[in-house]
């Protein structure tokens, strides 16, 4: 097994959640959810995280407005719709589901590993 491939899988399959997490906070700009990710230890690029932001506004979850910056042209800031709030509640579900699998697996297995 390629331990890296796998470590990217399980990114790749949370940085969505992720994401949505921030924008339910605040209204962000890209700039911004690359910082923030990268503060929880989470690194994304530009190049991963603007074809994910498209998807989820093509999918109705995410919206954007326009906001006039000081430091050159104005900049997108993505926000969650009410749908958006809504999957985000179905994967907080789906999310503490799963995190609850996984350590009641590893409770088990330290369990068997000290018999």
């Amino acid at each position: 097994m390629n331990v890296d491939n796998a470590k990217s899988q399980m990114r790749k399959g949370m940085l969505e959640y992720c994401i949505m997490l921030l924008l339910n906070q605040e209204a962000c700009y890209t700039s911004d959810i690359i910082a923030k990710l990268k503060e929880a230890n989470l690194l994304v690029v530009e190049g991963t995280l603007y074809p994910l932001l498209t998807r989820l506004k093509k999918d109705g979850l995410l919206s954007y407005e326009w906001v006039e910056s000081t430091q050159g042209p104005p900049r997108k800031y993505y926000v969650l719709t009410p749908e958006g709030r809504e999957i985000l509640a179905q994967l907080d579900t789906a999310w503490s589901e799963l995190e609850s699998t996984v350590h009641n697996l590893k409770e088990r297995h330290q369990l068997l590993s000290t018999q």
